[in-house]
């Protein structure tokens, strides 16, 4: 590691940090256009559009006509390498997981409608005089249509359509140009992956993000009233069986749970210490861990990370980003490792790097890491299993791949000899959904 990110990092981190806390008095917002982004065909924009009335209904009059685009083309490139096929298979996995916890309407086994389907919807979309909430109306049967192939309904919407094309060639220049205002923008030629919502110049995943985005849209005082708009959503440290008898229950499961993860990413050091911390003896959860090569995941949002671990009371900066070679030298520890032991190992590895500022490439502060014993004991051997490492490393990238997913990082769950595979920071809620569903499961079969 260099020396400039071995020394900056930590002070840069720890002043950053400090600077957030300090931070007092009213922020400044530029309050820019509260925009939606949509697909037809991306099944993350049908359950997005199912909410856009009430986020509607909930802001202020001057910002009440939320501006919607539709994107027509799929974007060049998926997460993690997916292809086409695998991002559809996941996406529909994934929306049919948040439609049943947050009670949107979505159909199991469904598929996105086919292109001829979806230029009917646009042009019903492009043509229509239609604004505001009545637009947003219109948007949401729209989608119905398309996802659940309501062809006749389409088809009279569409006929409208061509009708009013129709009666607009024999308007005036001056009408027509007020009707092209009135639908300006609407369909762009644009790719995009799933919805999004942009505000104040950020942006945020139309669902993961909407209680991130509504609390920044509370802070800038553009919300009529407090929002509630996912019913069954989980919060971090919030257990959803208490009973004990339940509780006994699921521990009787013996779940395991294998979480990929990348060294170099922070999430890594938060959401593993949240699981050891809230998850794993409770429910008694048996937790593998499988680190993966280094993916460049150092760079990342600082904020988003100190919010998490306020969150879940882990401790996080000073930080000294681990770079490949000092992913490398952990990878070797923790292949050394016990599977057993492998968690804890990982866990004071991350708490060297993440809340110390310390360089697990430096002999002296692996030492401060792990110990002035287990360095004279072990650190000879393990300099030497580089090669084994690599296969190790190789042998879980191969697993990961199996899985699918498009985040890190990935987890697995097995209940019961079925696994449920997820990914990333907005899914860790699932544990607890899935084992509460196995439990519930298993009282009706009995």
């Amino acid at each position: 590691m260099s020396l400039a990110r071995r020394w900056l990092d930590p002070i840069r981190s720890s002043w950053q940090l400090e600077q957030r806390i300090r931070m007092n008095g009213p922020r400044t917002f530029r309050r820019g256009p509260l925009t939606v982004y949509l697909r037809l065909d991306d099944a993350y924009s049908y359950i997005a559009v199912q909410i856009l009335m009430q986020l509607s209904d909930l802001v202020i009059e001057q910002y009440q006509q939320i501006k919607v685009v539709i994107c027509t083309q799929p974007p060049a490139d998926y997460p993690n390498d997916l292809s086409a096929a695998q991002w559809l298979r996941y996406s529909l996995r994934d929306v049919g997981v948040l439609a049943e916890q947050h009670r949107f309407i979505f159909q199991p086994n469904s598929h996105p409608p086919d292109a001829a389907l979806m230029l009917k919807g646009l042009d019903v979309l492009r043509l229509s005089p239609l604004i505001g909430r009545d637009y947003l109306h219109l948007l949401q049967n729209v989608f119905h249509m398309l996802w659940q192939r309501q062809t006749a309904k389409l088809d009279t919407l569409y006929q409208m359509a061509q009708h009013r094309l129709q009666q607009q060639a024999k308007l005036s220049l001056e009408q027509q140009q007020v009707v092209s205002v009135l639908s300006d923008g609407r369909i762009r030629d644009q790719p995009l992956l799933a919805a999004d919502i942009e505000f104040d110049h950020k942006h945020y995943r139309a669902i993961d993000d909407l209680l991130r985005l509504t609390r920044h849209l509370k802070r800038a005082g553009m919300l009529t009233s407090e929002p509630v708009l996912l019913i069954n959503h989980v919060e971090w440290q919030e257990h959803l069986v208490s009973d004990p008898f339940s509780l006994a229950d699921i521990q009787a499961l013996q779940a395991d749970l294998h979480v990929y993860i990348a060294l170099e990413d922070p999430m890594s050091w938060l959401i593993l210490s949240y699981l050891y911390n809230d998850m794993i003896d409770y429910y008694n959860v048996r937790l593998h861990v499988h680190p993966i090569a280094y993916r460049q995941r150092d760079r990342f949002d600082w904020a988003q990370a100190a919010r998490l671990s306020r969150r879940v009371d882990v401790d996080f900066g000073p930080f000294c980003r681990p770079d490949e070679k000092a992913t490398q030298v952990m990878a070797q520890i923790l292949y050394a490792t016990p599977p057993e032991q492998r968690l804890a190992q990982a866990l004071a590895l991350f708490k060297g790097v993440w809340t110390e500022g310390l360089d697990p490439s430096v002999p002296r502060h692996l030492r401060r890491m792990l110990g002035d014993e287990w360095m004279a004991q072990q650190w000879p051997e393990i300099r030497e299993n580089q090669d084994q490492t690599m296969v190790w490393l190789a042998e879980n990238e191969q697993a990961l791949q199996r899985l699918a997913l498009p985040d890190l990082p990935a987890m697995a769950l097995t209940i019961d000899e079925q696994t449920h595979a997820f990914c990333g920071l907005y899914r860790v809620w699932q544990i607890e959904t899935l084992l509460t569903d196995s439990l519930e499961l298993s009282e009706d079969s009995a």
